[in-house]
Formats: structure tokens, sequence, C-alpha cells
């Protein structure tokens, strides 16, 4: 039996069997799980049974739908992978070993759906209890609240917003300007926002793998990457 797990940080908020056909998601009362956060839409999401797959699906939302980082309209769902909404995480969970899986989908725009084959995504997901990798970036040029940060959750926002980790200044500076997702194997970063994000000096419009030195630049903040021993 599939599940999710409502998860704000570190602290599960409620275990949900995803029984039914359909699961809403939304800050209103009739949906089937209530996000109370004004950053969510009142139908914000909904996870659809499709045959043995499980299906998220953004209803027109006005903050978007994050899966593992990417911004979607339709993602098939693997074990392991956290959907962003709002402030708040939703973990999916399955034990059922799918016999014919969709192909592996590298590169794919923001808009299309997201397929991944579960033994790919047994490869690339990594367990929350078990991140190796500890890395971090430092503020080379432009103010950010901190001059360090160490990126230690699954999932850090870099943006305006009041939920970011990375907290960006400016008028002009998006709420959500760049997801970094933290997994076994290391780190990668992917564009939220309509301002460009520069990495080495070219421009980056989808996932890319972080590695040590590397310089990110967004909304007008330099900073450095780095991988602890």
């Amino acid at each position: 039996m599939a599940k999710v797990l409502l998860k704000f940080k570190d602290a599960v908020l409620k275990e949900i069997s995803l029984e039914k056909e359909i699961t809403t998601i939304g800050r209103k009362s009739d949906n089937d799980i209530v996000i109370d956060n004004i950053g969510v839409s009142g139908f914000h999401a909904r996870i659809v049974k499709e045959g043995e797959y499980f299906v998220v699906e953004d209803l027109n939302s006005l903050n978007g739908t994050f899966v593992d980082g990417k911004k979607i309209s339709k993602a098939v769902l693997n074990n392991g992978d956290v959907i962003l909404i709002g402030k708040h995480t939703v973990n999916f969970i399955t034990e059922a070993q799918d016999k014919q899986a969709g192909p592996s989908v590298r590169g794919i725009s923001m808009d299309e759906t997201m397929v991944i084959d579960p033994r790919d995504q047994e490869k690339f997901l990594a367990s929350t209890e078990k991140l190796e990798a500890l890395g971090g970036f430092i503020i080379i040029e432009g103010t950010t609240d901190m001059g360090e940060y160490e990126l230690k959750e699954r999932v850090t926002t870099i943006g305006k917003d009041d939920s970011a980790v990375i907290r960006l200044r400016g008028f002009f500076a998006p709420k959500v300007a760049a997801l970094v997702n933290r997994r076994k194997e290391g780190y990668f970063i992917s564009p939220s926002g309509k301002k460009p994000l520069k990495i080495n000096g070219e421009e980056v419009n989808q996932r890319y793998d972080l590695k040590d030195g590397d310089i990110v630049e967004v909304a007008g903040v330099k900073m450095q990457f780095y991988l602890k021993e």
C-alpha cells in the first residue's frame, strides 16, 4: 500500500494511506490533505492512481508544485519522491515493485510530465537517513542573512519567500529562485524562477549536479559551493 508523509521541516505532521483513486491537497478543508498555509492554494495539487502508478498533478496553483526540486505540471511518483508544496513536503512511500517501468527521461522542461524508471530512481535517490555528503555555500558577493550556509536539509530553497533557507533581498528577487536537493551521491540545483541562474558564468535552465568549487549566481548574489570531506 502506498502512503505519503506530510512534513513541516523535519516534523511528520500526518501519515496518509493512498487508498482513494484521487487524493487532493490544498488549503481548503474539503481536501484530503489540508495544508493550512497562505502559500498553498485552495486546491493546490492531487495524487491520482493510474493503474499501477501514482501521479501527482498541479492544479494551476499560484506558487507551483515541485517534485525533487523540479517544477511540474504532472509527474509519475516513485518511492522516495519528495513533493514540495508551499513550506511543507509530502513524502511518497511505496513498497510496490512495478513490473513495467516507464522510460527514464532527463532534461525535460518544467511543464512536461516527468517519467522516471523506478530502477533508475533506486540508484539516483538516497534515503534521508543515509545522506553522506555534506556541503554548503559561502556568499562571496551580494547580501543575504548569513555569510555561509550548510545544506543539511534534503531540499533547500533559495529565494525571497519567507520559507527560503537562503533569503534573497531586493524588490525584483523571485520568491523561489532555485532549489538545492541533497542526495547520498551529492547535491544538485534546479532553477525555479524567471531570473536566470548562472553556474560558473554560464546560464542553466535544468538540473545541474553541483561540484566542489562551483560558483552559483542568482538575483545579484554570488556564492561558492563546497563539499566537506
